[in-house]
Protein backbone atom coordinates (compact mmCIF):
# COMPACT_ATOMS: atom_id res chain seq x y z
CA UNK A 1 0.00 0.00 0.00
CA UNK A 2 1.40 3.40 -0.95
CA UNK A 3 -0.48 5.66 1.48
CA UNK A 4 0.11 5.63 5.22
CA UNK A 5 -2.63 4.49 7.57
CA UNK A 6 -3.73 6.78 10.39
CA UNK A 7 -6.20 6.28 13.23
CA UNK A 8 -8.35 8.64 15.26
CA UNK A 9 -11.14 8.24 17.79
CA UNK A 10 -13.78 10.14 19.69
CA UNK A 11 -12.91 11.52 23.11
CA UNK A 12 -15.13 9.09 25.03
CA UNK A 13 -14.42 5.83 23.23
CA UNK A 14 -11.95 4.46 25.80
CA UNK A 15 -14.31 5.37 28.63
CA UNK A 16 -17.23 3.63 26.91
CA UNK A 17 -15.20 0.45 26.43
CA UNK A 18 -14.14 0.61 30.08
CA UNK A 19 -17.70 1.08 31.36
CA UNK A 20 -18.91 -1.79 29.19
CA UNK A 21 -15.83 -3.92 30.04
CA UNK A 22 -15.49 -4.59 26.35
CA UNK A 23 -13.07 -4.85 23.44
CA UNK A 24 -13.83 -4.95 19.71
CA UNK A 25 -12.48 -7.29 17.02
CA UNK A 26 -12.80 -6.40 13.35
CA UNK A 27 -11.47 -7.61 10.01
CA UNK A 28 -10.18 -6.04 6.81
CA UNK A 29 -9.56 -8.30 3.82
CA UNK A 30 -7.99 -5.29 2.13
CA UNK A 31 -5.19 -4.94 4.69
CA UNK A 32 -5.01 -8.66 5.53
CA UNK A 33 -5.39 -7.94 9.24
CA UNK A 34 -7.52 -8.97 12.19
CA UNK A 35 -7.70 -5.92 14.47
CA UNK A 36 -8.29 -6.07 18.22
CA UNK A 37 -9.21 -2.75 19.81
CA UNK A 38 -8.85 -2.66 23.58
CA UNK A 39 -7.43 -0.54 26.40
CA UNK A 40 -3.99 -0.21 27.93
CA UNK A 41 -2.72 1.93 30.79
CA UNK A 42 -2.13 4.82 28.38
CA UNK A 43 -5.48 4.65 26.57
CA UNK A 44 -6.68 2.69 23.57
CA UNK A 45 -4.60 -0.13 22.15
CA UNK A 46 -5.02 -1.52 18.63
CA UNK A 47 -3.40 -4.91 18.05
CA UNK A 48 -2.93 -6.13 14.48
CA UNK A 49 -2.70 -9.80 13.52
CA UNK A 50 -1.78 -10.76 9.95
CA UNK A 51 -4.28 -13.16 8.35
CA UNK A 52 -4.84 -13.88 4.68
CA UNK A 53 -7.99 -12.05 3.52
CA UNK A 54 -9.97 -12.12 6.80
CA UNK A 55 -13.72 -11.64 6.40
CA UNK A 56 -16.48 -13.24 8.51
CA UNK A 57 -15.88 -13.11 12.26
CA UNK A 58 -17.81 -14.68 15.14
CA UNK A 59 -17.32 -15.43 18.80
CA UNK A 60 -16.89 -19.13 19.57
CA UNK A 61 -18.02 -19.71 23.14
CA UNK A 62 -16.70 -17.34 25.79
CA UNK A 63 -13.02 -17.64 24.89
CA UNK A 64 -12.79 -18.13 21.14
CA UNK A 65 -13.11 -16.56 17.73
CA UNK A 66 -13.76 -18.00 14.28
CA UNK A 67 -12.49 -16.20 11.19
CA UNK A 68 -13.18 -16.89 7.52
CA UNK A 69 -9.80 -16.20 5.96
CA UNK A 70 -9.02 -16.57 2.28
CA UNK A 71 -9.10 -20.27 1.52
CA UNK A 72 -9.52 -21.45 5.12
CA UNK A 73 -11.57 -21.22 8.31
CA UNK A 74 -9.59 -20.60 11.49
CA UNK A 75 -10.67 -21.23 15.08
CA UNK A 76 -8.80 -19.13 17.63
CA UNK A 77 -8.89 -19.83 21.37
CA UNK A 78 -7.78 -17.78 24.36
CA UNK A 79 -6.13 -20.16 26.88
CA UNK A 80 -5.29 -17.51 29.48
CA UNK A 81 -6.80 -17.78 32.94
CA UNK A 82 -8.26 -14.55 34.38
CA UNK A 83 -5.07 -13.81 36.33
CA UNK A 84 -2.67 -14.50 33.43
CA UNK A 85 -1.19 -11.92 31.10
CA UNK A 86 1.00 -12.00 28.00
CA UNK A 87 3.72 -9.34 27.99
CA UNK A 88 2.31 -8.17 31.34
CA UNK A 89 -0.50 -6.51 29.37
CA UNK A 90 -2.76 -8.76 27.29
CA UNK A 91 -5.56 -10.49 29.21
CA UNK A 92 -6.64 -12.42 26.10
CA UNK A 93 -4.31 -14.07 23.61
CA UNK A 94 -6.23 -15.63 20.71
CA UNK A 95 -4.10 -18.46 19.35
CA UNK A 96 -4.93 -20.44 16.18
CA UNK A 97 -5.96 -23.93 17.23
CA UNK A 98 -7.92 -25.47 14.33
CA UNK A 99 -7.80 -24.78 10.59
CA UNK A 100 -10.08 -26.14 7.88
CA UNK A 101 -8.94 -25.62 4.30
CA UNK A 102 -11.93 -24.84 2.08
CA UNK A 103 -10.14 -23.62 -1.00
CA UNK A 104 -11.23 -20.35 -2.60
CA UNK A 105 -14.98 -20.35 -1.95
CA UNK A 106 -15.23 -16.64 -1.01
CA UNK A 107 -16.57 -17.38 2.48
CA UNK A 108 -18.36 -14.39 4.00
CA UNK A 109 -20.26 -14.49 7.34
CA UNK A 110 -19.66 -17.32 9.82
CA UNK A 111 -21.69 -18.70 12.73
CA UNK A 112 -21.52 -21.33 15.46
CA UNK A 113 -24.48 -23.62 16.18
CA UNK A 114 -25.63 -24.63 19.62
CA UNK A 115 -23.79 -27.93 19.09
CA UNK A 116 -20.55 -26.13 18.28
CA UNK A 117 -20.67 -26.76 14.52
CA UNK A 118 -19.12 -24.09 12.33
CA UNK A 119 -21.28 -22.73 9.51
CA UNK A 120 -20.27 -20.27 6.83
CA UNK A 121 -21.79 -18.46 3.88
CA UNK A 122 -20.25 -20.01 0.78
CA UNK A 123 -20.75 -17.04 -1.51
CA UNK A 124 -19.08 -18.56 -4.56
CA UNK A 125 -21.40 -21.58 -4.41
CA UNK A 126 -24.57 -19.68 -3.29
CA UNK A 127 -25.14 -21.76 -0.17
CA UNK A 128 -24.71 -22.20 3.55
CA UNK A 129 -22.02 -24.74 4.24
CA UNK A 130 -20.09 -26.53 6.98
CA UNK A 131 -16.57 -27.99 7.05
CA UNK A 132 -16.29 -31.55 5.79
CA UNK A 133 -13.58 -34.06 6.78
CA UNK A 134 -13.07 -35.12 3.15
CA UNK A 135 -14.21 -32.30 0.92
CA UNK A 136 -13.81 -28.54 0.92
CA UNK A 137 -17.29 -28.12 2.39
CA UNK A 138 -20.65 -29.77 2.96
CA UNK A 139 -23.75 -27.99 1.68
CA UNK A 140 -26.27 -27.26 4.45
CA UNK A 141 -28.85 -25.12 2.65
CA UNK A 142 -29.28 -23.00 -0.46
CA UNK A 143 -31.95 -20.50 -1.59
CA UNK A 144 -34.89 -22.03 -3.45
CA UNK A 145 -34.27 -19.76 -6.44
CA UNK A 146 -30.75 -21.20 -6.95
CA UNK A 147 -31.31 -24.14 -9.28
CA UNK A 148 -28.04 -26.02 -8.73
CA UNK A 149 -24.92 -26.19 -6.60
CA UNK A 150 -22.49 -24.58 -9.03
CA UNK A 151 -19.24 -22.64 -8.87
CA UNK A 152 -20.86 -19.31 -9.80
CA UNK A 153 -21.60 -16.32 -7.56
CA UNK A 154 -25.14 -15.78 -8.79
CA UNK A 155 -27.01 -13.96 -6.00
CA UNK A 156 -24.09 -12.85 -3.80
CA UNK A 157 -25.26 -14.60 -0.67
CA UNK A 158 -23.29 -12.92 2.12
CA UNK A 159 -24.86 -12.45 5.57
CA UNK A 160 -25.93 -14.93 8.27
CA UNK A 161 -28.08 -14.34 11.35
CA UNK A 162 -28.01 -17.04 14.01
CA UNK A 163 -30.91 -17.40 16.45
CA UNK A 164 -30.88 -19.75 19.47
CA UNK A 165 -27.92 -21.63 18.05
CA UNK A 166 -29.39 -22.23 14.60
CA UNK A 167 -29.12 -20.45 11.24
CA UNK A 168 -32.20 -18.24 10.96
CA UNK A 169 -31.83 -15.61 8.23
CA UNK A 170 -29.48 -14.83 5.35
CA UNK A 171 -29.02 -11.83 3.11
CA UNK A 172 -28.32 -11.81 -0.63
CA UNK A 173 -27.76 -8.98 -3.09
CA UNK A 174 -30.41 -10.43 -5.43
CA UNK A 175 -32.40 -13.54 -6.29
CA UNK A 176 -30.48 -13.99 -9.55
CA UNK A 177 -29.85 -17.51 -10.85
CA UNK A 178 -27.22 -16.67 -13.45
CA UNK A 179 -23.51 -16.07 -12.97
CA UNK A 180 -22.77 -12.57 -11.65
CA UNK A 181 -26.45 -11.68 -12.08
CA UNK A 182 -26.50 -9.85 -8.76
CA UNK A 183 -24.36 -6.99 -10.08
CA UNK A 184 -27.28 -5.73 -12.17
CA UNK A 185 -29.58 -5.74 -9.11
CA UNK A 186 -27.38 -3.89 -6.61
CA UNK A 187 -29.65 -0.88 -6.16
CA UNK A 188 -32.87 -2.62 -5.11
CA UNK A 189 -32.65 -6.38 -5.67
CA UNK A 190 -31.49 -7.35 -2.18
CA UNK A 191 -33.44 -9.87 -0.11
CA UNK A 192 -33.64 -11.46 3.32
CA UNK A 193 -34.46 -15.18 3.36
CA UNK A 194 -35.75 -17.24 6.29
CA UNK A 195 -33.51 -20.32 6.28
CA UNK A 196 -36.08 -22.40 8.16
CA UNK A 197 -38.86 -21.86 5.60
CA UNK A 198 -36.79 -20.81 2.54
CA UNK A 199 -39.21 -17.90 2.12
CA UNK A 200 -38.10 -14.40 1.15
CA UNK A 201 -39.28 -12.27 4.07
CA UNK A 202 -37.97 -8.87 2.97
CA UNK A 203 -37.05 -7.48 -0.44
CA UNK A 204 -36.23 -4.24 -2.22
CA UNK A 205 -32.94 -3.86 -0.34
CA UNK A 206 -29.67 -2.43 -1.63
CA UNK A 207 -26.65 -4.67 -0.98
CA UNK A 208 -27.87 -5.90 2.44
CA UNK A 209 -25.24 -7.26 4.84
CA UNK A 210 -24.71 -8.46 8.39
CA UNK A 211 -28.18 -9.63 9.52
CA UNK A 212 -28.23 -10.11 13.29
CA UNK A 213 -30.98 -11.30 15.64
CA UNK A 214 -30.94 -9.02 18.68
CA UNK A 215 -33.45 -8.45 21.46
CA UNK A 216 -36.29 -10.10 19.56
CA UNK A 217 -35.72 -8.20 16.30
CA UNK A 218 -33.90 -8.83 13.04
CA UNK A 219 -31.39 -6.07 12.41
CA UNK A 220 -29.34 -5.61 9.26
CA UNK A 221 -27.19 -3.15 7.36
CA UNK A 222 -28.55 -1.88 4.06
CA UNK A 223 -25.11 -1.12 2.71
CA UNK A 224 -26.22 0.54 -0.52
CA UNK A 225 -28.05 3.24 1.44
CA UNK A 226 -25.72 3.41 4.45
CA UNK A 227 -28.47 2.50 6.91
CA UNK A 228 -28.75 0.41 10.06
CA UNK A 229 -32.31 -0.77 10.64
CA UNK A 230 -34.74 -3.54 11.53
CA UNK A 231 -37.06 -5.76 9.53
CA UNK A 232 -40.61 -5.30 10.75
CA UNK A 233 -43.49 -7.67 9.95
CA UNK A 234 -41.49 -10.91 9.98
CA UNK A 235 -44.31 -12.79 11.66
CA UNK A 236 -46.49 -12.16 8.61
CA UNK A 237 -43.78 -13.30 6.23
CA UNK A 238 -43.73 -9.93 4.48
CA UNK A 239 -41.15 -7.88 6.28
CA UNK A 240 -40.32 -4.24 5.65
CA UNK A 241 -36.92 -2.68 6.28
CA UNK A 242 -37.20 0.28 8.65
CA UNK A 243 -34.07 2.43 8.88
CA UNK A 244 -32.98 3.62 12.31
CA UNK A 245 -29.65 5.37 11.62
CA UNK A 246 -27.72 6.65 8.60
CA UNK A 247 -23.96 6.04 8.70
CA UNK A 248 -21.62 7.77 6.22
CA UNK A 249 -20.20 4.72 4.49
CA UNK A 250 -20.79 1.33 2.92
CA UNK A 251 -21.89 -0.45 6.09
CA UNK A 252 -20.76 -4.04 6.83
CA UNK A 253 -20.12 -5.68 10.18
CA UNK A 254 -22.61 -5.43 13.05
CA UNK A 255 -22.55 -6.41 16.72
CA UNK A 256 -24.56 -5.50 19.82
CA UNK A 257 -23.70 -5.07 23.48
CA UNK A 258 -25.23 -3.22 26.41
CA UNK A 259 -27.66 -1.01 24.52
CA UNK A 260 -25.22 -0.18 21.74
CA UNK A 261 -24.83 -1.26 18.13
CA UNK A 262 -21.30 -1.43 16.74
CA UNK A 263 -21.33 -0.72 13.00
CA UNK A 264 -18.47 -1.15 10.53
CA UNK A 265 -18.07 1.39 7.73
CA UNK A 266 -16.09 1.20 4.48
CA UNK A 267 -15.41 3.55 1.64
CA UNK A 268 -17.34 2.34 -1.44
CA UNK A 269 -15.46 0.83 -4.34
CA UNK A 270 -16.95 3.10 -6.94
CA UNK A 271 -15.81 1.06 -9.92
CA UNK A 272 -18.26 -1.63 -8.71
CA UNK A 273 -20.76 0.16 -6.49
CA UNK A 274 -21.35 3.45 -8.26
CA UNK A 275 -24.91 4.61 -8.65
CA UNK A 276 -26.18 3.38 -5.29
CA UNK A 277 -28.44 5.57 -3.16
CA UNK A 278 -25.54 5.98 -0.73
CA UNK A 279 -23.96 8.46 -3.15
CA UNK A 280 -26.96 10.80 -2.93
CA UNK A 281 -27.29 10.39 0.84
CA UNK A 282 -23.69 11.47 1.26
CA UNK A 283 -24.24 14.44 -1.02
CA UNK A 284 -27.43 15.44 0.83
CA UNK A 285 -25.61 15.40 4.16
CA UNK A 286 -22.51 17.13 2.71
CA UNK A 287 -20.41 14.18 3.87
CA UNK A 288 -17.58 12.01 2.62
CA UNK A 289 -17.61 8.24 3.19
CA UNK A 290 -15.16 6.96 5.76
CA UNK A 291 -13.75 3.75 7.09
CA UNK A 292 -14.02 2.68 10.73
CA UNK A 293 -16.54 1.89 13.45
CA UNK A 294 -19.47 3.90 14.74
CA UNK A 295 -21.11 3.08 18.06
CA UNK A 296 -24.84 3.73 18.03
CA UNK A 297 -26.89 4.39 21.19
CA UNK A 298 -30.01 2.33 20.45
CA UNK A 299 -32.16 4.31 22.90
CA UNK A 300 -31.59 7.51 20.92
CA UNK A 301 -30.52 6.16 17.50
CA UNK A 302 -27.46 8.40 17.40
CA UNK A 303 -23.73 7.81 17.05
CA UNK A 304 -22.10 8.43 20.43
CA UNK A 305 -18.51 7.25 19.85
CA UNK A 306 -16.36 6.32 16.87
CA UNK A 307 -13.06 4.93 15.65
CA UNK A 308 -11.80 6.07 12.25
CA UNK A 309 -9.19 4.75 9.80
CA UNK A 310 -7.75 6.93 7.06
CA UNK A 311 -5.19 6.32 4.35
CA UNK A 312 -4.32 2.96 2.85
CA UNK A 313 -7.06 0.96 4.59
CA UNK A 314 -10.52 1.82 3.25
CA UNK A 315 -12.57 -1.36 3.66
CA UNK A 316 -13.66 -3.44 6.66
CA UNK A 317 -15.85 -6.53 6.54
CA UNK A 318 -16.98 -7.81 9.94
CA UNK A 319 -16.72 -7.09 13.64
CA UNK A 320 -17.47 -8.72 16.99
CA UNK A 321 -17.84 -7.47 20.55
CA UNK A 322 -15.58 -9.15 23.13
CA UNK A 323 -17.19 -8.68 26.57
CA UNK A 324 -15.00 -9.14 29.62
CA UNK A 325 -11.78 -8.51 27.66
CA UNK A 326 -9.67 -5.44 28.39
CA UNK A 327 -6.66 -5.70 26.08
CA UNK A 328 -6.68 -8.57 23.54
CA UNK A 329 -4.09 -9.80 21.08
CA UNK A 330 -3.93 -12.61 18.51
CA UNK A 331 -1.20 -14.80 17.04
CA UNK A 332 -0.77 -15.28 13.30
CA UNK A 333 -0.55 -18.71 11.71
CA UNK A 334 2.85 -20.14 10.77
CA UNK A 335 4.89 -17.75 12.89
CA UNK A 336 7.50 -18.32 15.59
CA UNK A 337 4.96 -17.00 18.09
CA UNK A 338 2.45 -19.70 17.10
CA UNK A 339 5.18 -22.32 17.32
CA UNK A 340 6.32 -21.26 20.76
CA UNK A 341 2.98 -20.58 22.44
CA UNK A 342 2.32 -24.03 23.96
CA UNK A 343 -0.40 -24.42 26.59
CA UNK A 344 -2.39 -27.27 28.10
CA UNK A 345 -5.18 -27.72 30.64
CA UNK A 346 -4.07 -27.35 34.22
CA UNK A 347 -0.80 -25.64 33.37
CA UNK A 348 -0.14 -22.04 34.27
CA UNK A 349 2.35 -20.81 31.66
CA UNK A 350 5.26 -18.72 32.79
CA UNK A 351 4.20 -15.32 31.49
CA UNK A 352 5.34 -15.69 27.86
CA UNK A 353 6.74 -12.81 25.91
CA UNK A 354 5.30 -12.47 22.43
CA UNK A 355 6.14 -9.72 19.94
CA UNK A 356 3.22 -7.31 19.72
CA UNK A 357 2.83 -7.43 15.92
CA UNK A 358 3.54 -3.72 15.68
CA UNK A 359 0.73 -2.42 17.88
CA UNK A 360 -0.80 0.97 17.26
CA UNK A 361 -1.34 3.03 20.37
CA UNK A 362 -2.59 6.48 21.20
CA UNK A 363 -4.17 8.73 23.78
CA UNK A 364 -7.97 8.85 24.07
CA UNK A 365 -8.35 12.49 23.12
CA UNK A 366 -10.59 14.09 20.54
CA UNK A 367 -9.14 13.42 17.06
CA UNK A 368 -5.99 12.00 18.62
CA UNK A 369 -3.80 10.40 15.98
CA UNK A 370 -2.50 6.91 16.62
CA UNK A 371 1.21 6.83 15.90
CA UNK A 372 2.47 3.61 14.32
Amino acid sequence: MSAATTYSQSAGLADLLARANLSIAFTSYQSGLLYLLGRSRSGLHLHQCAIERPMGLARCGEQGLVVAAGHQLIRFANPLAPHERVNAQFDACYAPRMVHVTGEVDAHDVGITGDGELLFVNTRMNCLAAPDPVHSFREIWRPSFISALVDEDRCHLNGLAMCEGEPAYVTAASRSDTIDGWRDRRASGGVVIDVRTSQIVCEGLSMPHSPRWHDGELWLLNAGTGELGVVEGLAKGAGRFVPRVFCPGFVRGLAFHGGYAFVGLSKPRYQRFEGLALDQRLADTDSEPWCGIQIIDLARNVCVEWFRIDGAVAELYDLAALPGVECPMAISLNTPEATGFVTWAGRTPATPTIPDSEPVTGKPAQDAGFAA
